[in-house]
């Protein structure tokens, strides 16, 4: 028997006890002394009873309502702990975008001055050999129209990159189909924008544009009349999607209309160059060694716009590979070109680093 029982029934012997102790003397068995106090020891007994009654169920239900408290408190701080957690990692989340924004602008500085290195050597050695470096079109050597298209074209990676990230993150989350189909036009606009600055700087120094000095080592290796193929482009993209019968039938038929314009450019820029190179080869001599340059020039404004059918080739291109696929598969599609470039940007700073590094 546990020490709560024993001490309530010591208690009610006691009880019982103690009214019977204050009389020494019972008197008569049947007398009214004893009667009144039994009666007397009986009521107290039953006032007592209820009293320990009630101081009972106060003292279970104390513990009970205690026990309760006790018991919500655990959840309240769980839940507290849940909304800290994630707020915490609401927070890690905001840091780690912004270092890796902070990143690639780093990245992208770092590019810059290596082809600002590159270029400033180039103009080292030719001017060693006496030349003069401004009249070969290198930015920084007096051609702003050249140096504004860098700072655009640079800018225009950046962003880039993060309407790519844009596009990842649309495709984790519920965005409905409007919006997405929204975000698949401002990346392809953005692309657009691309072939405009790229217009102007061709009309500025369309040699600097075709030697593709503006790019990185590794993109040089795939130049095409001042860009991508647009090929090229249709090779990365397919294979990245789950198309319908209809939809593969459709970009193949849009694959050859892209070969055949290729093949088209091609010829037209070898014959361009032929020709160019007769203009120069037999030019008509004017003395102290001056040539008549006329023809060479009219056939650097046919380059110009030999670039500019070039670059509408990679905007149909893309615009009709877009129009042909759902919403969804448009942003997969534009999100794998997008790294396609990035990692040809990556590769060539790797190559740089690696050039870099000292001989063991």
């Amino acid at each position: 028997m546990n020490s709560s029982s024993t001490q309530y029934i010591n208690s009610k012997r006691m009880d019982v006890y103690e009214p019977m102790n204050q009389f020494s003397m019972w008197g008569d068995y049947k007398g009214n002394i004893y009667q009144d106090a039994a009666t007397t020891m009986i009521l107290d007994v039953d006032t007592k009873l209820d009293n320990q009654s009630e101081d009972t169920s106060h003292t279970t239900n104390g513990p009970s309502n205690q026990y309760d408290q006790e018991a919500s408190r655990p959840v309240d701080k769980v839940l507290r702990r849940l909304a800290q957690n994630r707020e915490a990692a609401r927070k890690s989340r905001l840091r780690k975008k912004a270092y890796v924004q902070q990143l690639e602008a780093s990245r992208l500085k770092l590019l810059q001055l290596e082809q600002e290195l590159e270029q400033t050597k180039a103009q080292c050695a030719l001017m060693s050999a006496g030349v003069n470096a401004g009249q070969l079109g290198f930015p920084g050597a007096g051609n702003s129209g050249i140096a504004a298209f860098e700072i655009e074209y640079e800018r225009w990676v950046e962003e880039q990159n993060q309407k790519t990230n844009a596009l990842k993150m649309a495709l984790k989350s519920s965005m409905s189909e409007d919006d997405l189909s929204n975000l698949v036009t401002e990346t392809f606009n953005h692309y657009a924008s691309l072939f405009t600055i790229k217009e102007n700087a061709a009309k500025t120094d369309v040699c600097y544009l075709i030697s593709g000095v503006w790019k990185t080592s590794t993109e040089r290796l795939f130049l095409w009349i001042g860009g991508f193929r647009p090929s090229d482009l249709l090779k990365v993209l397919v294979p990245q999607l789950e198309l319908l019968d209809q939809q593969s039938h459709d970009l193949y038929n849009l694959i050859q209309a892209c070969q055949q314009a290729e093949d088209s450019l091609s010829q037209g820029m070898e014959k361009l160059q032929q020709t160019l190179a007769d203009a120069v080869g037999h030019g008509q001599a004017l003395g102290e060694g001056s040539y008549e340059m006329h023809k060479a020039i009219e056939k650097l404004e046919e380059l110009v716009r030999l670039v500019i059918q070039a670059d509408y080739v990679r905007k149909e291109t893309l615009q009709q590979t877009l129009r042909n696929l759902t919403p969804r598969q448009a942003a997969q599609g534009l999100i794998s070109l997008g790294e396609y470039f990035q990692r040809l940007r990556d590769l060539s700073s790797a190559w740089a680093m690696r050039l870099c590094e000292p001989a063991l």
